[in-house]
């Protein structure tokens, strides 16, 4: 007997053995798993609604795993389920994902499995997140032969060097070759043409990106979209499908749909209802105020019946969803399986919905359509050959493929980011299928009265400042939104001698001549997937400003992913790096203004100017005390002095990362700048403020430079009504754009008004020979403008004859969620018609610029960043 349990205990051992080698052989599984599952947490970090539990993840990796092809040799079959769970995660996470995320999430999947496998250099990815965020000039200046290196491309490529042996020699060759650097650099899509010199060779497909990224930041995402290819092979998400996601849903979970502007699914949703017979079961409920008792009773009721319950726009009752998160705990265990909870939402802000609703609901984000094409096939499958018949007027066929076009148009703009439009706006099938009765009601009329003419200002009118024009808050956006319409609708649409069209920027889009429905679905079926940005009425250049802009987010969101605080970059931990940053950034605070002297210095009457300088000063002493005590309060946090508190960890986080700090950005004028760049404005200013002290205002304001700078402009104006008698109430001022590009030419101070320096065109350029606004050449997206007069003036005496009136934004995102961010209106000579420029949105910025037919031209306070 013991000598059978000897031998029983022994095989035991072999059994035990050799199932911890074949359960070894499945670790990488494991690992892949969850690698995986951190970089879908990390998404709450991005976006709140972005929440994903343990179990549902674990629901996703097991399915995945019985449906990963299996293989009689460990090695295939392991490789084919960790292929499996990279697909069945990217799916279920960009299912419920938005667009502008999809690409980072896959980029973030990719790298993090790199890491695991140690296939990534943590220094090289630090650097592309981030570039060189030292607050330290460049050193090295740019020669003539590499001027067309943007700053930020230059300064990183300071430090580029410091990354290992294949980077040691990377400036100076930059400079030694910079002929075939700039043939490289002209290539439309440099990604895919090899690197010059040996750098094709020496450099893997990630340190390519580094060179992208230092050299053509607007070719990052397609570069980033290779990059995955090579490696996984996730980037394009699956396509939204009701079928898909029912199969994917269960009577236990809800499916929340997360909307953004424009996008409502519960049409699409009741008609694939009818289609699995549940159009008697389908109850829906738009959700508001003294409608939770409703809704209580339709959930009570189809966890019984069956039902499809669908409670609309949730964000609008955030009080009772904890309420409603009790429901789906209690209501949900054993529930008919036919039951589905369908809700939807929008968007919400400081974890407003509750986080239990969000991990335990299968997430859907449901967008308008992207692309040109697309949307006007959308607005199509919206109509049919009978609401076409439905107007006997001969023009109404063209005019509802006209406000298809307009529809499309004014939708797919938002891509474009702030080019496209100030504010989003959620235009949707309501405001197409209405003015569409507008045309159809008013052309009925015309046939009626038997008019030849149709009223077109009417109709203008009625759909750009009533309908389309009913959802728009901002005056710049509407003076965007009936410029179309003044282009789309007139009596030129059916002018034979001269055949009307939108745009012939690489495709004639024209008004097809079409019988029926289906002939208008079929000739849209030939129209170019991806639209010229001139389709758009914008520069060429509109599209490298967005690839940018897109860049920096998507650099932006990977770095609010990372989880990890103990990363360790050539040998200097998180901490040591932090803790060098805060000491160099300390190093550069000034000290404050003693106001109480310079009140002294200035005597008893104060002139309006002086005053503003008072309240410049008082906003920078208070900016520059919080800081130095926000330092140094961290540096002792840092050795253990003190505690570290919720917001130095966040400090800490934004100085490791390069970012300027949130509670520092609500004390200093509005500003998209890094840190290192932002160190450099904020001594620029206070060089300003001491000369204005010492030796008076400054011939030339550099208004970049002022936290308030409407208020130095105002100031000048009450000093020339106060010499000229004027009424301040009926006084403005007009700009005039002077032959002086440098304020070191300009001798003396206007009599009356200023003059001013610091402001930047984007979208258009400004000719100093012939002194107009003209268009801007390829690739060059900002123009520094010459010192620009501001003269006071009686308001009944402004002539705006040839002139552009051009909004003056202190930065590049224009105005944020309160309206702040609009400086003034700018009038530039202009020799076309101001449309022209309209679409292009030409502005001018303090800190930054743009243009719309070229752009939308518009002035800037604050450079690019």
């Amino acid at each position: 007997m013991a000598d059978d349990i000897a031998k029983d205990l022994d095989n035991a051992k072999i059994v035990q053995a050799n199932i911890n080698d074949s359960r070894s052989q499945y670790m990488p599984v494991a690992q892949t798993g969850a690698t995986l599952f951190f970089a879908m947490f990390g998404l709450s970090a991005v976006c709140e609604t972005y929440q994903y539990s343990l179990g549902a993840y674990t629901e996703v990796f097991c399915k995945a795993l019985s449906e990963a092809k299996k293989d009689s040799i460990p090695v295939n079959r392991i490789l084919n389920m960790k292929k499996e769970i990279q697909k069945g995660v990217y799916n279920y996470t960009t299912t419920g994902i938005f667009e502008a995320h999809k690409l980072m999430f896959s980029f973030h999947m990719t790298t993090m499995l790199m890491e695991q496998d140690g296939e990534l250099n943590r220094a090289e990815y630090e650097f592309f997140l981030k570039g060189n965020i030292s607050i330290e000039e460049n050193a090295n200046k740019k020669t003539a032969a590499i001027e067309w290196i943007n700053d930020a491309g230059w300064k990183d490529a300071q430090t580029v060097g410091n990354l290992g042996e294949a980077w040691k020699r990377f400036t100076d060759d930059l400079m030694g070759d910079a002929t075939l650097w700039k043939e490289w650099y002209d290539v439309e899509k440099p990604e895919l043409k090899p690197l010059p010199g040996d750098y094709a060779t020496k450099l893997n497909s990630f340190q390519k990106l580094l060179v992208i990224r230092m050299l053509r930041p607007d070719r990052v995402i397609y570069s980033i979209k290779e990059f995955i290819l090579e490696k996984h092979g996730h980037v394009e998400p699956p396509v939204l499908k009701f079928s898909s996601i029912l199969q994917q849903s269960s009577e236990k979970n809800p499916i929340l749909f997360i909307l953004s502007p424009g996008a409502d699914p519960s049409g699409e949703l009741l008609k694939f209802a009818n289609a699995k017979n549940f159009g008697n079961k389908y109850k829906a409920l738009p959700l508001g105020k003294e409608m939770e008792q409703q809704a209580q009773s339709m959930i009570d009721g189809g966890v019984v019946k069956g039902h499809w319950v669908m409670l609309q726009n949730c964000h609008l009752v955030l009080s009772w969803l904890k309420e409603l998160e009790g429901l789906i705990e209690d209501k949900m265990n054993r529930p008919h399986a036919d039951f589905r909870l369908w809700l939807t939402t929008s968007p919400t802000q400081d974890r407003s919905f509750p986080v239990g609703i969000l991990q335990r609901s299968l997430k859907v984000v449901v967008e308008p359509p992207e692309g040109l094409r697309q949307n006007i096939k959308t607005m199509y499958e919206k109509i049919d050959d009978a609401r076409l018949s439905n107007c006997k007027h001969p023009a109404f066929k063209d005019l509802v493929y006209v406000i298809s076009f307009f529809h499309a148009i004014i939708q797919d703009r938002k891509n474009f980011g702030k080019i496209g439009w100030n504010v989003v706006y959620g235009y949707n099938e309501s405001d197409f299928t209405i003015s569409l009765d507008l045309v159809s009601m008013y052309l009925a009329k015309a046939m009626a009265n038997k008019e030849d003419t149709i009223p077109w200002s009417t109709l203008r009118y009625l759909i750009g400042e009533a309908m389309y024009g009913g959802r728009v808050t901002d005056d710049y956006d509407r003076r965007v939104l009936m410029t179309y319409l003044n282009e789309y609708m007139g009596d030129f649409l059916f002018d034979k001698n001269q055949p009307f069209f939108f745009s012939k920027a690489g495709y004639e889009y024209i008004i097809p001549t079409c019988e029926n429905h289906e002939a208008y679905v079929k000739y849209l079926e030939q129209l170019p997937s991806d639209s010229n940005p001139e389709v758009f009425g914008l520069h060429t250049n509109a599209q490298i400003i967005s690839n940018t802009v897109k860049a920096k987010e998507l650099w932006m969101d990977m770095l609010k992913t990372q989880t990890s605080t103990v990363e360790v970059v050539k040998g200097q931990n998180r901490e040591e790096k932090i803790e060098q940053v805060a000491k160099d950034t300390l190093s550069k605070v000034k000290v404050v203004f003693e106001l109480y002297k310079i009140r002294e210095k200035l005597g008893g009457a104060v002139l309006p100017t002086q005053a503003v300088l008072m309240q410049e000063l008082e906003r920078f002493n208070i900016l520059t005390s919080f800081i130095q005590v926000n330092l140094v309060d961290l540096l002792k946090a840092l050795k253990g002095e003190i505690a570290m508190s919720g917001d130095l960890d966040e400090l800490s986080t934004f100085l490791y990362n390069g970012f300027l700090p949130k509670t520092w950005r609500e004390l200093t004028p509005q500003t998209e700048k890094s840190l290192a760049r932002w160190m450099t404005h904020y001594t620029m200013r206070y060089d300003q403020y001491s000369t204005w002290i010492d030796k008076g205002e400054p011939i030339v304001m550099w208004l970049s430079g002022l936290h308030v700078p409407e208020s130095y402009l105002s100031a000048h104006i009450q000093i020339a009504c106060r010499a000229k008698l004027w009424a301040l109430d009926k006084s403005t001022k007009i700009t005039e754009v002077t032959e002086w590009a440098s304020p070191a030419d300009v001798k003396a101070k206007p009599e009356l008004g200023c003059y001013i320096t610091g402001l930047y065109m984007e979208g258009a350029k400004w000719d100093m020979l012939g002194q107009t606004v003209i268009k801007q050449a390829p690739k060059e997206l900002i123009y520094e403008m010459p010192v620009i007069k501001i003269i006071p003036i009686e308001a009944n005496k402004v002539k705006l004859r040839n002139k552009l009136v051009t909004p003056v934004y202190v930065t590049q995102g224009r105005r944020n969620p309160k309206g702040e961010g609009l400086v003034f209106e700018a009038q530039l000579t202009t020799k076309e018609h101001p449309s022209h420029w309209v679409l292009p949105v030409s502005y001018t910025h303090l800190r930054a610029h743009e243009t719309l037919r070229y752009l939308v031209c518009r002035l800037l306070l604050e450079k690019k960043k």
